[in-house]
């Protein structure tokens, strides 16, 4: 096995390089996560009442406009601040575990959306089943809360584990012996341990999001036998809305799992092996698979779909306009 060699440094044009496609991907994942949330907001000033599912929407876009800001400041303390040689700052440590809370938070609001596409797609048998389906889809704002307060849980007892005393211990130790190498690879593995403890919240979200989708998946293959023995039309809405729900599930599983790899590479990348590269390429696609789903989000969205259609056409009248204002000089301006 080859060892990876360490990259302390990198060049003036990887940091440019890097910095430009971290501003890009930030721009991208506030502008199409701040149009979801607008749209949403803008029902509200005007009084009408928005569905469940806009509630879940609202709440996971607010979570991501967080995240974003988090990975660019993290991304900006990468190139800028926190070198490979040096101890992990404990700014730049702050900054990885602030991901981790608003990471998880997002995954509950994931899973409250697979939750609220089960109960309203699938046909349970069991009375047992019906009563939680029909509480889900009626209690929705309930169980966004819910998970709101186990996100809170969550954080209250990551954040007292990181910022506990033998935490701060260490970085004592590493100040009065020099930085010896005996102690960082210690203040690395008690950040690690850190880490992996916060991480443990994710897996009652992911377990939730993983039942709720294999139901769907379920539900699908036993309607399409019952459309084979049936000889039923293939656009059949039960077949369409299973689709669209199974879209935005099926996407936001591969995204986060390619997201969670790339996590779990960071560390040894940033511990280990000290290498910078490895650690901005990571960086990079935690910001990207956000952003990515948000985008599938908005596609399989009826509402959200016709913003963009009205804000479209709102753009090409816009612009005819100007082209004509040019054209002929003597049309007057009536903006």
């Amino acid at each position: 096995m080859v060892p990876l060699t360490p990259v302390i440094t990198v060049s003036y044009e990887m940091k440019n390089a890097f910095l430009f496609f971290s501003v890009l991907e930030f721009a991208v994942g506030i502008l199409v996560n701040a149009f979801i949330v607008s749209v949403n907001f803008w029902d509200v000033v005007r009084r009408q009442p928005l569905s469940n599912c806009d509630l879940v929407l609202l709440s996971l876009s607010l979570t991501r406009l967080f995240l974003h800001g988090v990975l660019f400041l993290d991304a900006v303390q990468l190139t800028h601040f926190q070198r490979m040689k040096d101890p992990l700052s404990l700014s730049y440590q702050t900054t990885i575990m602030l991901w981790m809370i608003i990471n998880q938070a997002g995954l509950w609001f994931t899973t409250c959306l697979s939750l609220f596409y089960c109960s309203k797609i699938v046909r349970f048998s069991r009375t047992f089943l019906l009563c939680l389906a029909s509480w889900i889809s009626r209690k929705t704002p309930r169980m966004l809360l819910g998970a709101v307060l186990f996100s809170c849980l969550c954080t209250v007892f990551c954040l007292w584990d990181f910022f506990s005393s033998s935490h701060f211990s260490v970085t004592t130790r590493l100040s009065m012996n020099n930085n010896t190498e005996l102690n960082l690879k210690t203040a690395n593995l008690r950040f690690s341990r850190s880490f992996l403890f916060c991480s443990l919240g994710s897996i009652p979200p992911f377990l939730l999001f993983l039942v709720s989708s294999g139901l769907l998946i379920a539900s699908l293959a036993r309607h399409m036998t019952t459309m084979r023995a049936q000889t039923r039309d293939s656009r059949d809405p039960s077949l369409e809305a299973h689709f669209k729900a199974l879209r935005t599930l099926v996407s936001f599983f591969c995204l986060y799992m390619v997201s969670f790899c790339a996590a779990v590479i960071s560390v040894p990348l940033l511990m280990l092996w000290h290498n910078k590269i490895g650690v901005m390429v990571c960086v990079g696609i935690l910001a990207a698979c956000p952003s990515g789903h948000a985008v599938i989000l908005i596609a399989g969205n009826a509402k959200l779909r016709r913003a963009v259609e009205t804000l479209l056409l709102w753009a090409q009248r816009s612009l005819r306009l100007r082209v004509d204002r040019k054209a002929d000089p003597r049309t007057p301006d009536l903006s």
